[in-house]
């Protein structure tokens, strides 16, 4: 059986992050939640490297907004992928330390939990690309006749 891969997800709307966090932990995903970015920073303090696999952070956030916290997210975890999202459409210009940005209630939970899907996948990298045996049967020289002339 596969880990589960694990999302800190961070809002200050308790509810919406209740929401998230029971959608994602429905897909198999093992979710760590903050209500500020304060309490985000910690929980990224105390995880090793590499031991998460995406954050998943409002844009407005008291003290310090989403990409102020996801910049510094980076700094602490080179690699991590980021979604920023926001009930205010015109802010994506705000979240350019994100990978994805999505505007609230103008996509759905499954378009949502596909992006998510796809950066965590991107985080693992490609799939190991698997050497052929060239010792077995299957990639045997075939034997030539010479035609007689």
């Amino acid at each position: 059986m596969r880990p589960k891969k694990s999302i800190l997800c961070v809002d200050d709307n308790e509810q919406l992050l209740s929401v998230r966090k029971f959608l994602l932990e429905t897909r198999g995903y093992r979710v760590l939640t903050a209500n500020t970015s304060q309490q985000a920073l910690e929980i990224l303090q105390a995880s090793i490297p590499g031991t998460l696999d995406l954050i998943l952070s409002d844009l407005i956030l008291p003290q310090m907004d989403g990409n102020e916290l996801v910049r510094r997210a980076k700094q602490l975890h080179p690699g991590l992928p980021a979604m920023i999202v926001s009930g205010t459409v015109t802010s994506f210009d705000r979240a350019i330390a994100a990978d994805v940005f999505l505007p609230k209630g103008a996509c759905s939970a499954s378009e949502m939990l596909e992006r998510i899907r796809v950066l965590v996948a991107r985080k693992r990298g490609p799939k190991k690309a698997v050497k052929p045996d060239y010792s077995t049967p299957e990639y045997a020289q075939p034997a030539f006749a010479h035609a007689a002339s």
